[in-house]
């Protein structure tokens, strides 16, 4: 059996290599908002760095960025590609914690997008939340299913 890495790979390559095309299609609403002309750079030293600081049995996101605002700040943008073929109940806990740790890390906010490989048309996380005693603390984030794609091949 392939591990993840055997997966994580090529998406990863993917989204260095065009990543404005991969916002394009699947993040068109978010794509209009980057300057493209300034370009955009990865950030893996800087996810390396909070993924083994947030160690949570060998789960990696795929990439992070640093991209540029039409109003000429800078932003940073969490893309998470999940290939997997089943449900993973920890999913939106593990947005959540990446998000937290890059805020915490780096003091920087992040918007965080998933997009999601697996069959099952009703399974479609976008939140995390926990609360005790009147505190909460929530993250809602971007997702999309490839499933959703799947007619315009």
């Amino acid at each position: 059996m392939p591990n993840s890495d055997d997966y994580d790979s090529p998406w990863k390559d993917i989204l260095t290599l065009h990543f404005r095309q991969f916002m394009l299609f699947f993040f068109p609403d978010l794509a209009l908002r980057i300057d493209w002309d300034r370009g955009y750079e990865s950030l893996d030293k800087e996810l390396r760095q909070i993924t083994r600081e947030a160690e949570a049995g060998g789960r990696l996101a795929d990439k992070l960025f640093k991209v540029w605002k039409e109003n000429g700040e800078e932003a940073w943008v969490l893309a998470h590609v999940e290939i997997q073929a089943q449900r993973k109940k920890d999913f939106p806990r593990r947005m959540f914690v990446y998000n937290y740790r890059i805020f915490d890390l780096y003091e920087r906010p992040v918007v965080s997008l998933a997009v999601l490989a697996d069959e099952s048309q009703g399974w479609r996380p976008c939140v995390y939340s926990h609360q005790l005693w009147g505190s909460r603390m929530a993250l809602r984030f971007r997702m999309v299913k490839l499933l959703d794609h799947k007619e315009n091949q």
